[in-house]
């Protein structure tokens, strides 16, 4: 009795915070999946877009309650400094994963083409076309009209112009 007596407006305040961000996930969940149903995404795809946006509030819960429990300054600094060396050191090589993940999200959303369409990548020393076969978080797995499977990250497919030969809805062939 004597903690909910001392930290009365915390513990309060813990319980909406909670109620809040388990609604908002529930919220951003439907809405995703609305989307996706609608542009016609694969459930894969649309759970990789969930689990990314979820890890976002999950974020931002965890910042929101150490500001009603008071953290001192100091102390976050010092926690979110080491952790951001570790990760720093650990990611230093590898800092093109989280461009990966931002272009998979940005291809979920924007981007004109969708599993079995068939594209062309216009890049001057490699072109490629292909039939689009996954979306992935990272990769965009094509399959050539030889059979052969290109795995082609995802932040590169924004970089280069893309044009759709055949939309997976057309009802004509794959041209070689």
């Amino acid at each position: 009795m004597i903690l909910f007596q001392n930290y009365t407006r915390e513990l309060i305040a813990t319980g909406i915070l909670v109620i809040f961000f388990v609604l908002l996930r529930i919220i951003t969940s439907k809405l995703v999946r609305r989307y996706a149903k609608s542009s016609h995404t694969i459930e894969h795809r649309t759970n990789l877009v969930i689990k990314y946006i979820h890890l976002f509030i999950n974020i931002l819960a965890v910042t929101a309650l150490i500001i009603i429990w008071g953290v001192q300054t100091k102390d976050i600094f010092i926690a979110l400094s080491s952790i951001t060396t570790v990760v720093g050191v650990a990611m230093f090589a590898q800092w093109s994963i989280l461009s990966n993940i931002t272009s998979g999200i940005i291809l979920f959303f924007s981007f004109p083409f969708k599993i079995g369409d068939v594209i062309k990548i216009h890049d001057k020393d490699f072109p490629i076309e292909a039939e689009v076969e996954d979306i992935g978080a990272f990769h965009v797995y094509l399959k050539t009209h030889d059979g052969e499977i290109v795995i082609f990250p995802n932040n590169l497919l924004l970089q280069k112009g893309i044009s759709i030969i055949k939309n997976h809805f057309d009802d004509t062939e794959f041209i070689d």
